[in-house]
This record gives C-alpha cells, sequence and structure tokens, in this order.
C-alpha cells in the first residue's frame, strides 16, 4: 500500500492504496507534511478530491478498496447511493437496509467508514435533521454538506 497527504479545506488527507484501489482517506489530527510526490496508484483519487473541493466534482470514478466486514460493506455500498448534495436519516438508512431495528448498527458501520467523503457518511443526519455523529468532527461535516448545497445569493435589483 502507499500513501499520499495532500491539503484540503478540512486539513490534511490522509489517501493509502494500490493497483486494488484506495483503502483509506482519512483527515489527519495532527501536522504531517504535505506529499512532493504522488505515488501512480493514487494520482486519479488525489485528483478528484481536488476537484470535489474547488466544486468541480460531485462523484468519484476511481476504484475504492476498503476493509471490512460484510455488513460494513453493505452499509457502505448504500451511503454510496446518497446523491449529492441530499441527506438522508440514519432511520431510513436502516429501512433502506431492511431492519429498521438495526439503526444502531447502521450508524456504527457509518463511523467506521475508511473513505471520508469519497464513501459519503457526511450526507447521514439524525431524524430530526441535526447533524449527528461525525468522526471528523460535526464543523468539518457542517462544512461537507454547505460545500454540496450552496446556496446562491439573489440580486436585489
Amino acid at each position: 500500500m502507499e500513501t499520499a497527504y495532500i491539503n484540503s479545506p478540512l486539513g490534511i488527507t490522509k489517501i493509502i492504496g494500490d493497483e486494488n484501489g484506495v483503502a483509506v482517506i482519512s483527515i489527519m489530527s495532527e501536522a504531517t507534511a504535505i506529499s512532493i510526490e504522488i505515488p501512480e496508484s493514487l494520482k486519479k483519487s488525489v485528483a478528484e478530491l481536488h476537484d470535489y473541493f474547488e466544486g468541480k466534482r460531485h462523484n468519484f470514478t476511481f476504484k475504492l478498496n476498503p476493509s471490512g466486514t460484510e455488513f460494513q460493506q453493505k452499509v457502505w455500498k448504500e451511503l454510496l447511493e446518497i446523491p449529492f448534495g441530499k441527506t438522508m436519516s440514519y432511520l431510513d438508512l436502516s429501512k433502506k437496509l431492511g431492519d429498521v431495528k438495526a439503526i444502531r448498527a447502521v450508524a456504527s458501520a457509518n463511523g467506521k467508514n475508511p473513505l471520508w467523503i469519497v464513501v459519503p457518511c457526511h450526507r447521514v443526519i439524525g431524524t430530526d435533521g441535526s447533524l449527528t455523529g461525525y468522526a471528523g468532527g460535526l464543523w468539518r461535516k457542517k462544512w461537507l454538506l454547505e460545500h454540496e448545497t450552496p446556496t446562491n445569493q439573489q440580486s436585489l435589483f
């Protein structure tokens, strides 16, 4: 596995992967040097993440290869179905997965998502519309949701 560190509006982003796909995208909590050279296997993911942060990309096309249980993989696959600029509650996500009672397990799998932003766990909110549970911090979740649903200032004249 190869690693790259890139700068983003939300902090230093760590990307780990190889020719089989990207396994991890995470935000760093401590200062880390930005990668001077990006490994060939990570160049597409780095370019697409830069495009996302610049507002030029709404979906990702690079290959994903996250590690997780069968249930986690099922939850992460469903997260990929939440459209850019939209949100879904944990309850609705549990219903889509076929078991309303699995809401806590779904929330746990959501929290273990290893592919920050690309598998859009930030688009999952509380049933009441509240911003709940985000490993990267609620301020980042708020930033991401606002980034994906910008409101245009209307002209008064």
